[in-house]
């Protein structure tokens, strides 16, 4: 595959960096990678794999574009009130970088359609703000062998994690099982800095160009944490569970379920 001179010129900084080179940059256009969720962190992350010259994303979400998205939902704008996500985000993106095939998803995953969904892609992004399609997705890409970008915002606070099946913990061995219907408080109640948003996505974003690329050491086995208020990131380790309901060493979990929509708040941290 040659470059246009085009593309020789977009992705020239990508090109000089002795982990990417001409070959790095011809493999990022080879690769696909489905983002789910076009809100706080599926925007900044869409954009820069767009920006970097991933060749196809797929973007999942049924929402239409609110005016209180807009403070950190960068993909979207004032105009775009009231259309679909998917439609907003493509748009954005295919101005952004024509180079990159997008397809959207205007759905609402579950057990029926995420396997084939996330079956033509190299790895997954989760950007998500609840908790059963966080968990339905961590099941799927386990049981397909799918790398996860995985992560989470709340107020000032944010957590990032990478899932490699196989090779280190996946979700469930940290959070065994969603909380009970009702255990947490609405998802407009506590609240979210813009800005943290951007930060989290930016770091996911990088995780999966370091995936596709097979470069550098990824968050497999370590949750990043960043208290933006402090302005401090922590690290925590994590290994795999051999108790864990889904990767363990007598899986309970065998086949995908759905789960009672649930609002995600403090301690696993809010997705949006």
């Amino acid at each position: 595959m040659a470059f246009s001179p085009e593309q020789l010129e977009r992705y020239s900084r990508h090109i000089l960096l002795r982990e990417v080179g001409g070959k790095g940059q011809q493999k990022l256009l080879q690769s696909r990678v489905l983002v789910v969720g076009a809100g706080g962190l599926g925007s900044p992350v869409s954009y820069y794999l767009a920006a970097a010259g991933v060749g196809t994303i797929g973007i999942v979400d049924n929402d239409r574009v609110d005016l209180s998205n807009l403070q950190r939902q960068i993909l979207h704008s004032t105009p775009e009130v009231g259309q679909p996500k998917v439609e907003s985000a493509a748009r954005t993106l295919t101005a952004l970088n024509p180079d990159v095939k997008i397809n959207t998803y205007a759905t609402r995953l579950s057990p029926d359609n995420v396997q084939e969904i996330i079956a033509g892609y190299d790895l997954v992004v989760d950007g998500v703000d609840n908790f059963p399609t966080r968990f339905l997705l961590n099941d799927a890409c386990v049981m397909a062998k799918k790398p996860l970008v995985e992560a989470g915002i709340l107020r000032w606070d944010g957590m990032v994690m990478t899932i490699q099946p196989g090779v280190g913990p996946c979700y469930r061995c940290v959070f065994p099982a969603p909380p009970p219907a009702g255990a947490i408080p609405s998802c407009q109640e506590a609240g979210v800095i813009g800005a943290i948003a951007g930060v989290i996505g930016v770091l996911q974003a990088t995780e999966a160009i370091k995936l596709l690329l097979g470069v550098g050491q990824t968050l497999t086995g370590r949750i990043l944490t960043f208290d933006a208020l402090a302005t401090r990131f922590r690290e925590v380790a994590v290994k795999p569970n051999p108790n864990c309901p889904v990767c363990g060493e007598n899986p309970l979990i065998t086949e995908l379920q759905e789960y009672e929509l649930a609002c995600d708040i403090r301690g696993n941290l809010r997705k949006d």
